[in-house]
């Protein structure tokens, strides 16, 4: 299965509320604690956080665990590879990702290594799909394959098989079953967040959340169409009805998060299919 391309949009600094800071720069940002080590780190942007709303979110985290007190100064970027470009040139010291991304990145590039003293510990996102408000019939037949694949064991097995065990350098193609006279759902992917959500280098599908969808259409008897979109690009493209679901990340309530940091407007979150922890990546000396 090939991949369509959804024509980039140009996001605006108003969309959203404050999506990124960089549109005005965030040159007012004073160290918490002014005796703090200052780390700047690279992260992918959050929808509903400014950069200095998360520096003082993640500074929190840290008083409240009694850590060792490092400043760390958001950089959103709108992709992972922006983020390893911003951390080479030197614009940021860190980038913040997922531990099964940093593996994936360190393997194919001997440049990379884990920061082992990431003073920001415990931090995990969980994985869900996203769905318009509207649309119950569909967020209940993903939840309902989501708890399936739970209950049964296959859903493990996808993690196995595609992320711990996974052949970081040449990871598998996916195929996507395809129903004749079934019904479509049209599916937003980025292809640049290995090995969650990838697309290789000849268009084909691959990673875990491509894994996922193939099994969800043969529970579902559902078509899935992949539609590729840049990253920022995803939620405008949901709302816009030019895709009917995207793959999304969001912190578990548990943390005291802002219940909203990163939930599109008229949106519904399915079920999560998988946890991971965040980790801090560095260049090596």
């Amino acid at each position: 299965m090939t991949l369509k391309k959804f024509a980039k949009v140009v996001l605006s600094c108003l969309m959203a509320g404050a999506l990124f800071t960089g549109c005005g720069g965030n040159s007012d940002t004073k160290d918490p604690n002014s005796q703090a080590t200052i780390i700047k780190v690279g992260m992918i942007t959050h929808l509903n956080a400014s950069e200095k709303q998360m520096e003082e979110y993640l500074f929190k985290i840290q008083e409240k665990a009694r850590a060792k007190i490092v400043n760390h100064i958001p950089k959103f970027y709108d992709s992972l590879n922006l983020m390893q470009l911003g951390i080479e040139s030197g614009e940021v010291d860190e980038i913040s990702t997922y531990k099964s991304v940093a593996d994936y990145i360190i393997a194919n590039n001997a440049n990379f290594e884990l920061v082992a003293d990431n003073t920001i510990t415990g931090l995990a996102d969980n994985f869900c799909f996203v769905v318009r408000k509207e649309d119950t019939q569909l967020k209940a037949e993903l939840d309902k394959a989501i708890e399936e694949m739970k209950a049964d064991g296959s859903l493990n097995k996808l993690v196995e098989n595609y992320i711990t065990n996974v052949d970081k350098q040449n990871p598998p193609k996916v195929e996507i079953p395809m129903l004749e006279g079934a019904d479509t759902i049209k599916v937003g992917v980025t292809g640049d967040l290995p090995p969650l959500d990838l697309v290789l280098a000849d268009n084909s599908p691959a990673g875990f959340n491509m894994a996922l969808l193939a099994e969800v259409a043969k529970r579902s008897g559902k078509n899935i169409e992949l539609i590729q979109v840049d990253s920022g690009a995803r939620a405008v493209a949901l709302t816009s009805k030019q895709i009917d679901v995207i793959f999304w990340a969001i912190l578990p309530l548990d943390y005291n998060a802002p219940a909203d940091i990163d939930k599109p407007d008229g949106a519904e979150l399915s079920v999560p299919y998988f946890k991971d922890n965040i980790v801090h990546l560095k260049l090596k000396n």
